[in-house]
């Protein structure tokens, strides 16, 4: 395995694994591994393709010579990739995902001395191709582009082969456009172009992150119980006989907090259903060690915990200052370890059902390892509780509000 899930810190585990064993949910992984060999599963199995990366390398050079590169797009069109990106120590092109209509951070970013209109780009990105956010995006840096001289070859598009208008404007100007799979829903898209191309821009191998997921994804077709299906059951028997309804993402790693925000939406708009689901909350050690772990220790016990960890132990230099003897001879990487077994054996000793995923190194192969698990994991856990893990009906009907009221 690329990583290790520990679930000894979780109390009844062995009621979970009898849980997934019987009652309703019985044969979900049966069915599962049928709808995957019937093709049913695209989000998944689009990790198993490689031809489709040497198209979008070649896409990519349409913004070689470039320095900036709006990506424009919300929700599950963005996150995935932010996730992604978040990787790249790359300089330049430097990437902006502009992913709110918050009018002030557009205008602090036109305003930018070093951002040169002929030298940036943009990717726009909306499977649906109407989504009111990034089409107000368009417009606005539209606007602020083409009289300053926006090549028709820096501005890239995302969108379903369908008569949308994200499509049509694209056509209209003459604008690379890429079919979004119309089998993969936005917040299931970080392995298909949707995340592959912005981290091609940023420098990234995506190579190895579909190889990371592709190696965990085959385990799951293979083991007896896989880590991410018994980690849906342990999830769903604590919500419904602990009543732990809050499932904090505690990563200890600065580059897997965006991480934390595209679990966030994948779980919530996959699970909160029928009155059904878990509330996710981001978190970051250790810098909520000193904001939230009060609350998760002597607040409501109504939360289950996942920490994920690399190895930190040496990375960084020694210190030989004597100021704090303490530090002497250790890295940072060492504190960054002491305090993650630290807030772990403290969580245990509250009585905090938590669980500890380990794993070598933050880089593409691990992250895509990692996310391919939890995409695994809300699959799964939606088949125990019997509800679609693709949809999301109650937020239409705010979309359709917002249209109405800005058209007033």
């Amino acid at each position: 395995m690329t990583y290790t899930q520990d679930l000894t810190g979780c109390y009844a585990k062995d009621d979970a694994k009898a849980f997934i064993d019987d009652g309703p949910h019985l044969g979900a992984l049966k069915k599962f591994r049928d709808d995957f060999k019937a093709g049913n599963l695209p989000p998944l199995s689009i990790v198993l393709e490689t031809n489709d990366i040497e198209h979008y390398q070649h896409v990519a050079m349409q913004f070689a010579d470039l320095q900036d590169i709006l990506i424009l797009g919300t929700g599950g069109s963005s996150l995935g990739g932010q996730a992604l990106c978040a990787l790249s120590s790359q300089e330049i092109p430097r990437l902006h995902f502009m992913d709110n209509v918050d009018p002030s951070t557009f205008a602090r970013l036109f305003q930018q001395k070093n951002m040169n209109p002929k030298k940036t780009g943009l990717l726009v990105i909306s499977k649906s191709g109407s989504t009111v956010e990034t089409l107000m995006q368009l417009m606005v840096c539209l606007q602020q582009f083409a009289p300053l001289g926006l090549q028709k070859q820096h501005v890239i598009v995302i969108t379903e082969p369908t008569a949308n208008p994200l499509r049509k404007i694209a056509e209209s100007y003459g604008w690379t456009c890429l079919d979004h799979h119309r089998g993969i829903g936005g917040r299931y898209a970080c392995f298909s172009v949707v995340g592959l191309l912005p981290a091609i821009l940023a420098g990234l191998d995506v190579h190895a992150f579909r190889r990371g997921a592709a190696d965990t994804l085959e385990v799951h077709l293979t083991a007896d119980c896989p880590p991410a299906y018994e980690g849906a059951a342990l999830t769903v028997y604590l919500e419904k006989n602990y009543q732990k309804t809050q499932s904090v993402m505690f990563p200890y790693a600065d580059q897997l907090d965006y991480f934390s925000f595209w679990y966030r939406q994948l779980w919530a708009e996959s699970l909160g259903k029928n009155g059904k689901g878990t509330t996710p909350i981001r978190a970051l050690g250790t810098v909520d060690q000193h904001s939230q772990l009060q609350l998760y220790l002597d607040g409501p016990k109504d939360k289950f915990f996942t920490m994920l960890t690399p190895n930190w132990a040496g990375q960084g230099d020694p210190i030989h200052l004597s100021h704090v003897p303490e530090f002497m001879g250790k890295t940072m990487g060492d504190l960054f370890v002491a305090e993650q077994k630290a807030t772990y054996a403290t969580l245990l000793a509250h009585k905090c059902p938590t669980r500890l995923i380990t794993f070598e190194r933050v880089d593409e192969y691990h992250l895509g390892a990692l996310m391919m698990h939890f995409m695994l994991e809300t699959i799964f856990a939606a088949r125990i509780l019997g509800i679609d893990a693709f949809d999301q009906p109650a937020v239409e009907q705010g979309k359709r509000l917002a249209r109405e009221y800005l058209a007033r």
